[in-house]
């Protein structure tokens, strides 16, 4: 997984890409949480998707976003974070642009700049999105939601309320022509501090679902 520098808005950025082993690979970006609160492309679940997504064959890269580890800037309270992921999509592609797909995973603060991004961005074609703090950030942007995914969600999360999510599930799932999946990991706090595993497990078998070749959802 070699160390990557590539240029931001802010400056350079750095993360972690593993290149595609095929021609045609789909790609995968991974978004970290929160930087002030300690979130780094490092994050156990940052990691756990990353990994699950080269397994699969994915090109994927997780990366800081600017002011974090060695990425160039400061904090702009997702303004210049959603920017920074647009930059860092804009480099796989430029590296590998013969994708048939794109995917965005993203955990907490990641998961809200994954769902915007996916806004703008056509190719996205599939979404994790892993503790979206629905009760912190507005999430009204996903009108209509561009893509299918899943969203999980511990039960016993003390800083999103399942509530929230709940709520956000509900309305994404009123559209049509998509479909949104939900799991709650029974017990599990924002971090899945002892339920990594069956966060992992949850994704798996959405993964296995999604990229199964006669998966229903497209």
């Amino acid at each position: 997984m070699p160390d990557v520098i590539f240029p931001g808005p802010e400056g350079r950025l750095e993360g972690r890409f593993s290149p595609p082993p095929r021609p045609r690979a789909p790609v995968a970006m991974i978004l970290h949480p929160h930087p002030q609160g300690g979130g780094t492309m490092n994050d156990r679940i940052t990691q756990a998707l990353y990994k699950t997504f080269v397994k699969r064959g994915f090109a994927v890269l997780r990366f800081n976003f600017r002011g974090v580890g060695r990425s160039q800037g400061t904090f702009d309270n997702g303004i210049g974070e959603l920017s920074d992921a647009a930059a860092a999509l804009d480099w796989v592609q430029s590296f590998h642009p013969e994708a048939q797909t794109t995917w965005i995973a993203g955990f907490s603060f990641g998961a809200w700049i994954g769902m915007q991004l996916l806004m703008r961005r056509p190719e996205i074609r599939g979404f994790i999105s892993v503790a979206p703090p629905a009760n912190m950030y507005d999430f009204s942007f996903l009108a209509p939601c561009p893509a299918s995914g899943i969203i999980v969600q511990g039960t016993a999360d003390e800083v999103v309320t399942a509530s929230a999510v709940q709520k956000l599930v509900d309305k994404l799932r009123t559209q049509k022509g998509i479909t949104i999946h939900h799991d709650e990991i029974r017990g599990a706090n924002h971090f899945f501090e002892h339920e990594l595993d069956q966060l992992m497990k949850s994704v798996d078998n959405y993964l296995d679902m999604r990229l199964a070749p006669d998966s229903p959802i497209r």
